[in-house]
Order: C-alpha cells, then structure tokens, then sequence
C-alpha cells in the first residue's frame, strides 16, 4: 500500500475556462489516479475524458438576492457537501483541485472538514466571489495573472499562468488547416469562447463587406445558440460553430477578434496572435474587462467596450490593424510574452508540492 498512487478529486464544471485548464493538469500527473466532480447536464459530461470517472452532485449559485429561492440552494449546498465528503472518504482522496465555479464551495468544504489539502486555480484578472471567499481556506491558489494576488491578500498565492490544451503545446499547432483558405492571405478569426457570443457575431457579420473587399478571409466560430448563424454567404466567409484545432487556426490567424475569457487570451498568448478583445459586459465582477486590460496594457490586443460598439467602429479598427503590419506583429510579440507555455508543468508541480508534503 505504500506505493498506491495518490488519488486526487478535480472539481471543474460548466465551461472551458474551467474546463480546459483542469484537464491540462490532470493529463500532467499520469501517476495520479483522478476522478471528476462535476455537474449533471454541463459541459464535462463531454469533455472530461473517459479515462477520469465523473461523479455529479446537484448544486448551484446564488444568482439573486437572499429569497425563498436561496434557501432551496442553500439545501442543495448542504446536500451537496455531504455528498462529496462521502465520495472522499469513500474514494480514500488525498487532496481536491478546483478551478472555481460554484461546484468549488461544496469541493472546498467537504475537502477541508476532512483536513485534506485544496489548490485552487483561479484564471481571471480579478478573482472571483467564490474564490475570494474560499481561497484563505485552501492550502494553495495558482494564480493565472499576477495582478490577481492583490484582491487575496489572505490566501497564499502562486502565479503559475493558466494551462492550455495540449494541442497547444505537442506540435498540432504547425498542422496545416482543413479549411479553404489561400496561403498568403490575411485571415481574421472570430470566436466568442465555449459557449459563443451572439451580439458579436451580429457585428462582424455586418462589418465583413470592406474586409472582404481588402483581400481578407473570416472564419467565424459562432457557437451553437445563434439562430442567424448561417445567414451570410460569401466566398472568403466561413462559419462554423466550433472548430477542434484552434492551435493551428490562432497560428495562421492574421487578426483575432474574441472575447477575453482567460482561457481564450491564454491561447491567444500562446499562439502570439494579435486580438481586438470585446469583454462580455456581463460576466461575474466584469472580470473579462480586467482580463482584457492586462493585454492593453501590455500592447498585445485593443480593446473594445461593447456598449460603446457599432458595426462601423469594429470595420475601421479591423482595416487600420490589417493595413500595419508592423503593428499587428509588434502586438505578436507582446502576446508571446505574456505567455506561460509551461503553466501545466508549474501547475502540477505545486499540486504535488501541496498534497505529498
């Protein structure tokens, strides 16, 4: 029994931001056994990969005020803590991981009240309620932007960067495209994160006419919740709800045009892909405002309010970007060098500093 592997529970639900970077540390510590807590329904009942068991618990965020409609969530929040200290201490785990969420307080309680060790990762610029309130009671907090660790002051923080898929990382992001698009033309990418972005889709689609006519092509990852998704047709137009090799497309990307989730500006730094940022307006704390901000100021993207967008404004920012060369690959470099391309290693390296010590 001395030499039974560690067995760690990843708690990651709902998004890729929490997603992508929980399994990037997991594909880290092959000699881990790890399991999943997750929530029926989301987003990694797809993603997590088979060989990492998924355990769900019914649990959700108080997104009003204190009502009648709280006290049922705070039911489902007792509930669920008991539910996974059961799991824990059925399961004989050494050690929790979370990437926040609202599936991170029943994670963090039940892991605690067992004296098990917690690192947790928070990706955005600003961190967020949950892991404000939760990160003075973990062992550890990976940080994804350095700014974050002034808003945790009680916490012990470790700037690691945020992890990204492997495909980053292992050589697909040379593979060539499966797409229609000349060699030496300008290509502008648009994607709106895991779950898409409709009021920009809505933009770019009635800005593509003067890029079209500059020589650019578009591919348009609009996700799955657009009902005008195929209502543009056009030669140098691609629409697709999503596409798997995102490497290989922010490689040869002349121009992103994204929102500023962490996990989207992690592989746009990675790749060294110059971005216009259009931060959701209504993501918990504005944080995607705060994410957005680091590479502004960092000279890596431009950034632009949505309140304050018109189709006109995003055409004549994408042409000026288009027409400097010199500029787009000045905001290449300054996006690499924001970069932590060994934020994974880094990440399992505190994971394992934390749990076998």
């Amino acid at each position: 029994m001395a030499n039974a592997p560690i067995r760690l529970l990843i708690a990651a639900s709902g998004t890729g931001g929490h997603l992508f970077p929980a399994i990037a540390l997991a594909q880290k510590l092959p000699d881990y056994q790890i399991e999943w807590l997750g929530v029926p329904n989301r987003l990694e009942t797809e993603l997590v990969p088979k060989e990492y068991p998924l355990n769900t618990i019914a649990v959700e965020g108080f997104q009003q005020g204190f009502g009648l409609s709280s006290i049922r969530i705070l039911g489902k929040l007792a509930g669920s803590i008991i539910e996974v200290r059961r799991i824990l201490k059925q399961g004989n785990f050494q050690g929790v991981f979370t990437t926040g969420g609202y599936i991170a307080g029943p994670a963090v309680i039940a892991a605690r009240s067992l004296g098990l060790p917690v690192v947790f990762h928070e990706s955005n610029a600003i961190p967020g309620k949950v892991t404000r309130f939760f990160g003075p009671w973990c062992s550890a907090v990976a940080l994804g932007f350095e700014v974050a660790a002034k808003y945790l002051p009680r916490a012990k923080t470790v700037c690691v960067g945020t992890p990204v898929r492997a495909q980053f990382l292992d050589g697909a992001i040379d593979a060539p495209l499966d797409l229609a698009i000349p060699n030496g033309v300008p290509l502008i990418v648009v994607f709106g994160g895991s779950q898409g972005a409709v009021a920009v889709n809505k933009l770019v689609r009635e800005s593509t006419k003067a890029w079209f006519d500059a020589g650019a092509y578009v591919v348009h990852l609009t996700g799955d919740r657009d009902p005008e998704a195929d209502s543009l047709k056009h030669s140098q137009y691609i629409a697709l709800p999503f596409y798997n090799n995102m490497a290989a497309l922010l490689q040869r990307a002349t121009l992103a045009i994204s929102r500023s989730g962490a996990g989207s500006l992690t592989e746009l730094a990675v790749c060294g892909t110059p971005a216009i940022l259009i931060p959701y307006p209504f993501a918990a704390e504005d944080h995607q405002s705060y994410n957005a901000d680091v590479f502004t100021k960092a000279g890596a993207a431009l950034t632009l309010k949505q309140s304050e967008l018109t189709a006109q404004i995003l055409q004549s920012n994408v042409l000026n970007l288009l027409q400097s060369p010199d500029e787009l690959a000045k905001m290449g470099e300054k996006a690499k060098a924001i970069a932590v391309p060994d934020s994974a290693d880094k990440l399992a390296q505190l994971v394992r500093e934390v749990i076998e010590t």
